[in-house]
C-alpha cells in the first residue's frame, strides 16, 4: 500500500517540489531543502512510493533517527516496527517500507550485505554536515549503484552547497526554497567567548531568559548544556547523550527554553521556537598526531552553521536571533564545516574501507580523500592489532571487528577477553570520564556487547582491558605527571579518584591548550583505570636496547629496559661501534646540526636547498628534517671512528641531498652567484627566506628588472662606493624612476670621483671611479 503523501505532506514546504522527484530521479540525486522544509519526513515516503520496495535513511544522530521514524509513523497512521521502523545502537524496528537508522548501522550493513540486497533506494540525509560515517556511506553507496542499476541514491543537504555532491554523484538536483519569516538579528558579544569561560555562559544564560516566545540555545556541548539547564529556570537540555524520554520532553512543544548542542542545528526540527540564542562556539573532533590524541575541541563555528541555527527562529513566524559575538567575527567564519575525515582518527574508517575492498579509499567515490598521515597511522594501529595485512587488506579478525559496533581498539580487547570485558568496552565506547573501574555503563549495553562474542581469556579488570584497547596509553607516574609509553605527558585532574596511583591505562586524554598545569606536553587524563606494573608489561611487552647519545663531545650508552616511551631501568654500558653512527644520527634528529661547523660554502648550499624547497617542495629536500643516517651517513661513520666533530666536512654530505635530475638546474634555480650589468659575480644571500644581493649601486647601471629566482624576485642591496646601505629593492625599475634622484643629490657630492649620471638607464654599469673607466 501506497504511503499517502498528500498528508505527510500537508503545511510541509517540500511538498510543492516533490511531485519532481519520478522526473529528475534515475539513479542518483541530490535533493536541497533548509531546515524545517519537510525533506526528511516526505522525501523517503515520496522514494518508496516511486521504487516500490523498502527504503532506507540515515540521519546522523540517534535522537534524529528515532524523531523522524516517530513523526512519520504518526503521520501515516502506522505504528512503529509496521511500515516506519528505525535501527539504533540497542535498539531495532525493522519497519516493512522505510527504516531509518544512523550511519554506522548502515556501515555495519553494507559489510555484512555489500549488495544490500532488497533494499530499492537509500536516502543520506544531512551531508552537509561532513560527518566522517556519512561521507564514508555515500562512497560505498556510489560505488554499489554502480553494480546496481536497480538501486537508487539520494542524498538530502540543508544547505546551498550542493554542488559539490551534485558533481561526486552526477545528479540532478531537487530544490526546495526555504519559507520563512521574518528575522530581526541582534549581536551582543561577550569579550570572554569561551566554552570554558562560566561569564561567558552566564552571559548566554541572561540573553535567554525573560522571553515571550520559546527560546533555542545553542552551546557547543553537554557539559555547557547541563551548566546552562542549571540556570534557567524551566529550561530543559536537547542533546543526543539524553534517553528517548528526556529527548522527547524537549520536542514536545511545551518547554519555553531549550538548551542544545548542535543536534538541533539541521537533523531535528523543534516547534515552537521563535528566539534563538546563539554561542558562535562548536565541538568538533581534531586529531593531534604528534601526541597520538584525537579529542573534541571548541571552535568559532562555520558561517554555514550560525545561519542554519538562525533559521531556527524564523520557521513558525517572525523569529529574533541574539548572536553572542560580533558582527566582526560573523565576518571571519569560514563559510562552511571542515569534513571530519580531514580532522579526525580514521581508525575505524580505514578497516571500513579495506572489509570494503577500498583499503586507503582507493577508488571509492568520496566527497574528500582521507588525508595519508593520518591514514598511515590509522593503519599503523591496525596492523598491531591484526586487522590488516601487511598490504592494508583486511584479515579475518578485522572483518570480525569490523562487524562489531565499537572502535576496532575496543573490539580487539572484547574479542581477546571475552564478554567479561562487555561492562568496560560499554564504558570505554561512550567517552567516559573519571575512573573506568567506578563507571556504571547501561545494563542493556553490556548485556548486547555480551552477545556478540563467547570464549576469550575472561580477564574483566577494567585496568587491562583498557590497556589491551589502548596500549600506547599506558602510564606511569613521573613526578606529578604521567608519562604515556606513546611518549606524551600528561597531568591527572585531582576529581578522577585516581590521585596516587603509579601506574594507569589511560581511556581518555585531551589537549589542554599548553598550560604549565597540563605538563609539558600540554595534555591531561580525562579517564583512566588502575593498572600494575606486572600487568603493564604483560600488556605492552618489554623491550631492551642499547641507547646511545653525544654529551660533552663523547658518545656514552645505556642499556635500556622500556615500555615504549617509559624508561624501567637504566645501565651504563660501552657502546658497541654498530651502534655508534646510529646514536649519532638519533642526535643530530633531536637537536640539530648545531653540533657541526660549516664552511661559508657548506653553509650557502644549506641555505640554497632550504629556499628552494620553501619556494617549490618536493623534490627539493628540508634539510632539517632529512634523515641524517642516509645523507650523513659516511660523516657519523668517521665522527664514530674518533674524528673530531669540527674536522667533519658538511660541504660533500649535504651534495647528496641534491635530487637528481632536478639538480642539474640548481644554478638556475638558485644560484650561488649572480651577474649583474657591471660583469661582476656578487653572492647570492639565501639565509633570509629570500635571495637578496648586496652590491655597488653603479654597478646596476641598466639593470630595469630584479631577476627572478624560482618565483621570487631578487632584493638588491644597493651599497654606496664605500659599501654603506643606500636602498633596499626588488623592483630597480621604481628605484631608477623614483628614489634614484634623491640618492644621487645626496651622493655625488660625498663620492664625486664615482659616476652619479642624470639617467641611469643608458650610463655604463662599472665598479670602478670615473678616471679608471
Amino acid at each position: 500500500m501506497l504511503f499517502d503523501l498528500e498528508r505527510i505532506g500537508a503545511g510541509l514546504p517540500v511538498a510543492d517540489t516533490i511531485d519532481q522527484l519520478p522526473g529528475l530521479l534515475e539513479r542518483t540525486l541530490v535533493v536541497q531543502a533548509p531546515p524545517g522544509t519537510g525533506k526528511t519526513t516526505l522525501v523517503p515516503p515520496a522514494l518508496a512510493n516511486h521504487t516500490g520496495g523498502k527504503v532506507l535513511v540515515t540521519a546522523p544522530r540517534r535522537v534524529a533517527v528515532r524523531a523522524a521514524a516517530r513523526r512519520l509513523a504518526l503521520l501515516d497512521g502506522s505504528r512503529i516496527g509496521e511500515r516506519v521502523g528505525f535501527s539504533v545502537r540497542g535498539e531495532h524496528h525493522p519497519g516493512a517500507l522505510v527504516e531509518f537508522m544512523t550511519p554506522g548501522v548502515l556501515l555495519r550493513r553494507l559489510m555484512a550485505d555489500p549488495e544490500l540486497t532488497d533494499i530499492a533506494a537509500v536516502a543520506v540525509d544531512e551531508v552537509h554536515e561532513r560527518q566522517l560515517d556519512t561521507d564514508l556511506v555515500l562512497g560505498m553507496l556510489l560505488e554499489l549503484a554502480e553494480l546496481r542499476d536497480d538501486l537508487a541514491v539520494v542524498a538530502m543537504s540543508a544547505t546551498l552547497d550542493v554542488e559539490k555532491f551534485a558533481t561526486l554523484m552526477h545528479a540532478p538536483v531537487l530544490d526546495t526554497p526555504a519559507v520563512t519569516h521574518p528575522l530581526s538579528i541582534e549581536y551582543a558579544p561577550h569579550p570572554g567567548r569561551a566554552a570554558h569561560n562560566r561569564e561567558f555562559l552566564d552571559h548566554l544564560a541572561g540573553l535567554a531568559r525573560g522571553h515571550d516566545d520559546a527560546v533555542l540555545v545553542f552551546v557547543p556541548g553537554v557539559r555547557e548544556v547541563s551548566y546552562l539547564v542549571e540556570r534557567i529556570p524551566g529550561a530543559v537540555p536537547l542533546h543526543g547523550s539524553l534517553d528517548a524520554r528526556e529527548q522527547d520532553a524537549a520536542l514536545s512543544g511545551r518547554a519555553r527554553v531549550i538548551v542544545a548542542t548542535s543536534i538541533a542545528e539541521s537533523s531535528l526540527t523543534v516547534p515552537g521556537v521563535r528566539v534563538v540564542v546563539d554561542s558562535g562556539l562548536s565541538r568538533v573532533p581534531r586529531r593531534d598526531a604528534t601526541r597520538d590524541m584525537t579529542g573534541l575541541v571548541t571552535v568559532s563555528a562555520a558561517q554555514s552553521t550560525v545561519d542554519q541555527r538562525a533559521g531556527r527562529a524564523g520557521r513558525e513566524g517572525p523569529g529574533r536571533v541574539i548572536r553572542a559575538y560580533t558582527q566582526a567575527d560573523y565576518q571571519q567564519f569560514r563559510p562552511h564545516i571542515t569534513p571530519e575525515i580531514a580532522t579526525s582518527d580514521l581508525t575505524q574508517a580505514a578497516l571500513t574501507m579495506a572489509v570494503w575492498g577500498t583499503p586507503r579509499g582507493s577508488g571509492l567515490p568520496l566527497a574528500d580523500a582521507p588525508p595519508s598521515p593520518a591514514l598511515d597511522s590509522a593503519e599503523t594501529v591496525l596492523r598491531g592489532i591484526g586487522a590488516v595485512t601487511p598490504t592494508g587488506e583486511a584479515s579475518d579478525l578485522g572483518r570480525r571487528l569490523a562487524a562489531l559496533p565499537v572502535d576496532p581498539r575496543l573490539g580487539r580487547a572484547l574479542v581477546e577477553c571475552g564478554p567479561a570485558a562487555a561492562r568496560t568496552v560499554a564504558v570505554l565506547a561512550d567517552s567516559p570520564r573519571g575512573d573506568v573501574a567506578r563507571a556504571q555503563p547501561p545494563a542493556r549495553e553490556v548485556s548486547r556487547l555480551s552477545r556478540l562474542v563467547s570464549g576469550g581469556s575472561g580477564e574483566s579488570d577494567p585496568g587491562v582491558i583498557t590497556a589491551l584497547a589502548f596500549p600506547g596509553r599506558v602510564a606511569r607516574r613521573v613526578g606529578e605527571e604521567y608519562l604515556l609509553a606513546s611518549g606524551t605527558r600528561a597531568v591527572l585532574p585531582g576529581d578522577l579518584g585516581l590521585t596516587g596511583a603509579d601506574w594507569l591505562a589511560v581511556a581518555e586524554v585531551t589537549r589542554s591548550g599548553g598550560s604549565s598545569r597540563a605538563g609539558r606536553a600540554g595534555a591531561t587524563i580525562r579517564a583512566a583505570a588502575r593498572l600494575t606494573e606486572a600487568q603493564a608489561r604483560e600488556v605492552v611487552g618489554e623491550t631492551s636496547s642499547i641507547v646511545a647519545s653525544m654529551r660533552d663531545g663523547k658518545i656514552r650508552g645505556r642499556k635500556v629496559l622500556s615500555l615504549g616511551a617509559i624508561e624501567l631501568s637504566s645501565t651504563p654500558v660501552p657502546v658497541p661501534p654498530e651502534h655508534a653512527a646510529a646514536a649519532l644520527a638519533a642526535t643530530v634528529q633531536k637537536e640539530g646540526l648545531g653540533m657541526f661547523r660549516f664552511s661559508d660554502s657548506a653553509q650557502g648550499l644549506r641555505e640554497r636547498l632550504s629556499y628552494l624547497h620553501e619556494q617549490l617542495g618536493e623534490p627539493w629536500p628540508d634539510v632539517a628534517s632529512a634523515d641524517p643516517q642516509v645523507w650523513l651517513g659516511p660523516e657519523l661513520e668517521k665522527v664514530a671512528r674518533g674524528l673530531p666533530l669540527h674536522k667533519v666536512d658538511m660541504y660533500p654530505a649535504l651534495q647528496r641531498l641534491l635530487p637528481w635530475p632536478e639538480a642539474t638546474r640548481l644554478e638556475e634555480l638558485a644560484p650561488e652567484r649572480l651577474l649583474v650589468p657591471s660583469g661582476s659575480r656578487h653572492r647570492v644571500d639565501y639565509s633570509s627566506g629570500r635571495p637578496v644581493v648586496s652590491v655597488k649601486l653603479q654597478e646596476c647601471f641598466g639593470l630595469a628588472e630584479s631577476p627572478v629566482l624560482a618565483g621570487v624576485p631578487v632584493q638588491f642591496h644597493l651599497l654606496s662606493p664605500a659599501g654603506r646601505p643606500l636602498a633596499v629593492t626588488d623592483d630597480l625599475a621604481s628605484f631608477w624612476s623614483g628614489p634614484y634622484a634623491q640618492v644621487r643629490a645626496e651622493m655625488r657630492g660625498r663620492y664625486p670621483k664615482h659616476p652619479w649620471p642624470e639617467d641611469p638607464w643608458s650610463a655604463p654599469a662599472t665598479a670602478r671611479t670615473k678616471k679608471r673607466m
